[in-house]
């Protein structure tokens, strides 16, 4: 695949204590299943939609893909389309920006110009 950016969406305080780490080794739901779940530009905001409804306290995890090497693969899941995931830990290094991803009086979260 050739997405250079990819996304994942964490809780604020689950990421601020990897970062003091220096390390992201994933939310429950990425530990139960053996990796690190990420999408596209295109996909965040379905995957905000669907995992995260209603959730606020949220930040937006931009990251260089091809920092993360062979430890990414691209595989088949929500409707066939290919999903990054990370099977390993997500190093600070590879992270290009933090933002928040704040909810909005929609319901929706609200994502930077530019995403989705």
């Amino acid at each position: 695949m050739s997405v250079r950016t990819i996304y994942k969406i964490a809780q604020r305080e689950e990421w601020r204590q990897a970062m003091v780490r220096g390390v992201y080794k994933g939310a429950p739901i990425d530990l139960a299943d053996g990796f690190i779940h990420f999408s596209t530009a295109e996909q965040v905001r379905e995957t905000a939609a669907r995992h995260f409804a209603g959730a606020d306290d949220l930040v937006l995890v931009k990251v260089d893909a091809e920092k993360l090497g062979a430890a990414l693969a691209w595989e088949p899941s929500r409707g066939g389309d290919l999903f990054p995931h990370l099977y390993g830990e997500l190093k600070s290094d590879a992270v290009v920006e933090v933002v928040d991803l704040p909810l909005e009086e929609s319901g929706r979260h609200g994502f930077p110009e530019g995403i989705g």
